[in-house]
């Protein structure tokens, strides 16, 4: 005795395999998208603190040159990354 009266098992297989097809496809967008927004977030705040240790460092005599290697190491890092450069300049110096 079939459990659904009038729907074959196959046809229940056939939506069970596209509930679970257009889950993954759904995922598989919607991931991306949460990196890019992590990334342009990282980018954001490693900017602003790369310009918050410019204006307070120009106080007392310390600045970090704002370049495409510092901007892509600010902006994939984010504050660890103004981090690492604050310590790779006092290291260097």
């Amino acid at each position: 005795m079939p459990i659904f009266p009038g729907l074959e098992l196959n046809v229940i297989i056939a939506y069970a395999f596209g509930i679970i097809l257009i889950y993954l496809i759904g995922r598989m967008f919607f991931m991306p998208i949460k990196l890019v927004f992590k990334l342009i977030y990282n980018g954001l705040m490693g900017g602003v603190m790369l310009w918050a240790v410019n204006f307070v460092g120009a106080y007392v005599g310390f600045n970090i040159g704002i370049n495409p290697i510092t901007a892509l190491i600010a902006g994939f890092l984010g504050l660890p990354g103004v981090i690492l450069l604050i310590l790779f300049k006092i290291f260097i110096n």
